[in-house]
């Protein structure tokens, strides 16, 4: 007879570690979010009492409730990501230096193609996010999301002018000024 194993790693109020395991304090952002399907729970029984078979849609409208809550935090987690890119970019170019070598310019060109392609690809990062009612409203996230992309891509500039790549002096304009051109003409006769 062949054994399956299992593992149940859900611990149940009779397990030993149970009570230990309550009186730790929660993850970072959990108060956040259980404080928010309590309220959500709450509204729920409150609605639930007041008709007989609106328990069930309010049940329904809980988890909906908690799903865009979710999903909200989830998005606005994704449009501040770039914001942690930015400091590490700008230390890299930082540490890179204003010579012109094969790192800096990588580094450099690293900075902005990458916001540069996060912008153009924001329907593929929100897209799990959409909800196809439009109850999540992804404005916000996405502006957010765009702005630091957009001030990414500001540092990344400001390095490139810093290293001379940008045409920022009238030096760099030399070569579009028109000339004017001589009507006449005088030379000095050679003295034999």
């Amino acid at each position: 007879m062949a054994t399956k194993w299992s593992v149940d790693l859900n611990l149940k109020e009779a397990d030993v570690g149970y009570t230990l395991l309550q009186q730790c304090p929660t993850p970072y952002g959990m108060k956040k979010l259980n404080a928010l399907e309590k309220q959500v729970e709450a509204e729920t029984n409150y609605s639930g009492r007041s008709s007989g078979d609106g328990a069930e849609k309010g049940t329904m409208s809980s988890i909906e409730r908690t799903l865009i809550a979710r999903k909200k935090a989830k998005a606005m987690a994704i449009a501040t990501a770039p914001g942690k890119q930015i400091m590490m970019n700008g230390f890299m170019m930082y540490m890179s230096g204003k010579s012109l070598n094969l790192f800096s310019i990588s580094i450099t060109s690293m900075a902005l193609l990458s916001p540069l392609k996060a912008i153009f690809n924001m329907g593929i990062a929100f897209k799990p996010f959409e909800d196809p009612d439009g109850k999540v409203d992804l404005q916000t996230a996405k502006l957010a999301y765009v702005a630091l992309n957009l001030l990414w891509l500001i540092v990344g500039l400001y390095k490139m002018s810093n290293m001379r790549l940008l045409p920022t002096t009238s030096a760099d304009w030399s070569g579009s000024v028109v000339w004017k051109e001589m009507l006449e003409g005088s030379n000095i006769p050679a003295s034999w």
